[in-house]
């Protein structure tokens, strides 16, 4: 039999035939990420590729099985974008970021019931408070408070507002901010936004002249409301007081490099979903202060905001309105298919899940268990190559969709980054390695 001729051809066309191995992918600008599979330094920053035309938002997913390196890539990405001049938000749910805040010189924000730190959520509302007495000024920042407070509501009452509840909860909060005296803010002073227990005073006791507006007497619309002021109330005197029941702990600083929000006090608790949303609220109305600073929030473990219809609206809603902010969202999960289980096939909640893709234009997969296949190729459109690679990936190596680019990157901590990302050291401290599979 004789050998086939040899063949010539641009890595344009041969990298169709064996992809992976050749690729057009630039090595971009923005801290190194890592090497791809020919060696080559892959750099990534989603404001550098979204000037650049390459991408439409700057919002990343993050997928990875446990144990994959996935925890590892955050942690390092965020502390390689410091040295470019952005800053970070974290949402910590499991309380693993407290030795890069710390590596940054900023403290970590610890929320527990009755704990010393308090968050005030309807601070997204005080650059748009009302002058006192005049609850018709100011009401994009009302709204705003209505809607997560309604988030929280409906999350808590496990289903969603009726439409006489969501109009005495969207007047209880605009006669809460027409309530507060001096209404003036300036950067950093959030003291005209109203307070939670401030909100539910007026959803119990409605001013007649709200009654007035909904053709209806106080009676009624105390009525209306009732059931949401009830459920309000776990965040000022039920198991969820000491954390959003007040005005925001003064001394907090947002100008830190990092600001990490550990919520690990609630972390197998029901209610986390719950705490995310008010901790993300928080942090967004800092972000529309506009001070021109690029941001990353990483909201981790992010299946706890996909499972509840309420919170999964206001993630989205964080999405979209990441270009308007200068923020760059990275959601981290651990399946693809808990966008599929956030609800029903076909229901709202699961619409939205998938929706956050639409939103992210960067994904980040790490090795997913084999059962996961055939929800990797639906969600991300996975070539078969890709497909069959998926469940072989080892510890510490992505699949990066970048637009309509793949790239395989190997990531690989440095130096002091392997203090940085601990998250299974006493499992392997007695073998001699440390957690990231360096040497101890």
């Amino acid at each position: 039999m004789r050998t086939p001729p040899a063949h010539r051809a641009t890595s344009a066309h041969l990298q169709a035939a064996y992809p992976f191995v050749t690729g057009t992918e630039r090595v971009g600008s923005g801290p190194v990420v890592g090497r791809d599979l020919l060696g080559a330094a892959f750099c990534f920053d989603p404001w550098e590729r979204y000037g650049a035309g390459e991408l439409t938002g700057p919002n990343m997913l993050v997928v990875g099985q446990i144990g994959r390196g996935k925890s590892s890539f955050v942690k390092t990405f965020v502390w390689r974008e410091l040295a470019f001049g952005r800053r970070a938000w974290v949402i910590d749910p499991k309380g693993e970021y407290s030795a890069l805040a710390e590596a940054c010189g900023s403290p970590t924000v610890r929320l527990q019931p009755g704990g010393a730190a308090r968050l005030n959520p309807l601070d997204v509302v005080g650059a748009g408070a009302a002058p006192a007495g005049r609850p018709d000024a100011g009401r994009h920042g009302s709204r705003r408070g209505a809607e997560l407070l309604a988030s929280v509501a409906s999350a808590s009452l496990g289903r969603s507002l009726l439409p006489e509840e969501r109009a005495a909860l969207d007047l209880a909060v605009r006669w809460a901010c027409a309530g507060q005296p001096g209404t003036s803010l300036t950067p950093g002073d959030r003291s005209a936004a109203p307070t939670v227990g401030a909100v539910i005073g007026w959803l119990l006791e409605p001013a007649p002249e709200a009654a007035a507006e909904v053709s209806t007497d106080v009676a009624g619309l105390a009525a209306a409301g009732r059931q949401v002021a009830l459920e309000l109330r776990r965040l000022v005197e039920g198991d969820l007081a000491g954390m959003f029941d007040g005005p925001t702990t003064v001394g907090l600083d947002l100008d830190a490099p990092m600001v990490v929000l550990d919520l690990s006090a609630l972390y197998r608790s029901p209610a986390l979903g719950i705490v995310m949303i008010c901790a993300s609220a928080w942090l967004h109305s800092a972000l529309a202060a506009g001070d021109g600073i690029k941001r990353l929030v990483v909201v981790d473990e992010a299946w706890a905001v996909l499972h509840d219809l309420a919170t999964a609206r206001w993630l989205q809603a964080s999405f979209k309105l990441a270009r308007s902010l200068g923020a760059a969202h990275i959601a981290v999960l651990h399946r693809l298919s808990d966008l599929q289980a956030a609800g029903a096939a076909g229901s709202e909640q699961q619409q939205l899940a998938e929706g956050l893709l639409a939103d992210a234009e960067t994904r980040v997969v790490f090795a997913q268990p084999p059962s996961e296949r055939d929800a990797a190729r639906d969600l991300l459109g996975l070539s078969s190559a890709e497909e069959d690679l998926l469940p072989q990936l080892p510890r510490g190596v992505a699949i990066w969709k970048v637009g309509d680019r793949s790239t395989l990157v190997r990531h690989r901590p440095h130096g002091v980054e392997w203090s940085l990302i601990d998250t299974d050291g006493a499992m392997l401290e007695r073998r001699g390695v440390d957690a990231a599979g360096g040497p101890a």
